[in-house]
């Protein structure tokens, strides 16, 4: 298939397939994007008047995507992803029934379970109502997507949530705190029967996207031949590592038997406490090393970094058009996957280049 967007994306696909297969390349792998050259001289699509509009208005979601696509030269491993953006409308919380107030740059959930005892709590009661607004709204929106970027883009399956976070998301983060230590089963029991749901939800949706995506991609800029996610728990900078192998990694290792490919997206400094535990999952095939807002660069943990490669798992970073020389002094390039938004079209050419002559296999 070839992308309006993309005209190399058949020979991007077969990196992908090396890379989730840890096979050594002429290069690490790299997103390396930037502002196109010779990007048409046009305004930005009209703006609508309503703030959920942004959201949800499938029209002009579509015409923004197409702006930027046109304007922006995908360099490397890097390809245009057609994406409404998060404001967590499509997120499971929200199919489970959980209110969502809309703002311009995101979007503030309510919680689903008010007991007081979460051992108290009938699971079985916690379904998703295909008549819920915005699970209808999710699907067709993804429809509407598929059918927009066809020959132009790939079609993101969204971010919906996933161990963890939906819980955090539906109970509340104190109340879900103060639980791991009243009742712990109770927990992980609630978690198990979320994944289920979620793996659910996600054939529903991959169902809807893989043929015109040849695969699949989400809300994080990676594409895979079949069944991907980035695997997640937010929740668990909070916790102590075992307090998430008791309660949350039989939930975290069910998502991984689910997909064909996965990657953690290990968020925040204090998440980097449970790598040693993740590394321990057999089909986990890639780690994103992310030290989060206000944090430095990546390989001022370089430590965690190279545990990954160690253990025989893929890295992804995301690191300055200035740092990949060093990355690549330090790292081994195989399974290697660094995301580098550049300045100029000219800058990201270089960095590619440059990567090439600087990539070895340690």
């Amino acid at each position: 298939m070839r992308l309006v967007y993309k005209p190399d994306w058949e020979e991007t696909k077969e990196r992908y397939r090396a890379w989730w297969a840890g096979e050594a390349l002429d290069r690490c792998c790299i997103w390396a994007s930037a502002p196109r050259s010779d990007a048409p001289n046009e305004d930005p699509p009209e703006p609508p008047v309503r703030i959920e509009d942004f959201w949800l208005d499938s029209d002009y979601i579509g015409r923004m995507n197409d702006y930027n696509a046109r304007r922006t030269f995908y360099g490397g491993e890097a390809f245009p992803l057609w994406y409404p953006g998060y404001p967590g409308w499509q997120s499971h919380a929200c199919f489970l029934g959980a209110d969502i107030e809309l703002k311009e740059t995101t979007g503030w959930c309510g919680e689903v379970i008010p007991e007081a005892d979460l051992s108290s709590l009938d699971v079985s009661n916690l379904v998703i109502d295909s008549d819920n607004r915005w699970w209808r709204l999710a699907k067709q929106q993804l429809h509407d997507m598929v059918e927009q970027c066809r020959g132009k883009a790939i079609p993101s399956l969204g971010a919906f949530g996933g161990s963890g976070d939906t819980l955090a998301a539906i109970r509340g983060s104190y109340r879900l705190l103060l639980d791991l230590v009243d009742c712990p089963d109770a927990v992980c029991e609630l978690e198990i029967h979320l994944m289920c749901q979620w793996c659910e939800i996600y054939d529903v949706f991959y169902g809807i996207v893989h043929e015109a995506s040849e695969g699949s991609a989400g809300w994080f800029p990676l594409w895979a031949p079949g069944k991907f996610y980035a695997v997640q728990n937010d929740f668990s900078y909070m916790i102590s590592p075992k307090m998430m192998s008791d309660v949350f990694l039989p939930a975290i290792e069910m998502q991984t038997q689910f997909l064909d490919y996965a990657v953690y997206h290990v968020d925040g400094v204090a998440a980097f406490a449970h790598v040693d535990l993740l590394c321990e999952i057999p089909n986990l095939q890639a780690f994103q090393i992310l030290p989060g807002a206000g944090k430095p660069s990546p390989l001022t943990y370089l430590e965690v970094l190279q545990k990954v490669q160690s253990k025989g798992r893929n890295l992804h970073i995301s690191l300055a058009p200035s740092e990949v020389e060093e990355a690549l002094s330090l790292l081994s390039a195989r399974g290697l996957f660094i995301e580098c938004y550049c300045d100029t079209e000219e800058q990201a050419r270089w960095v590619i280049n440059k990567a090439k002559e600087w990539s070895k296999d340690r």
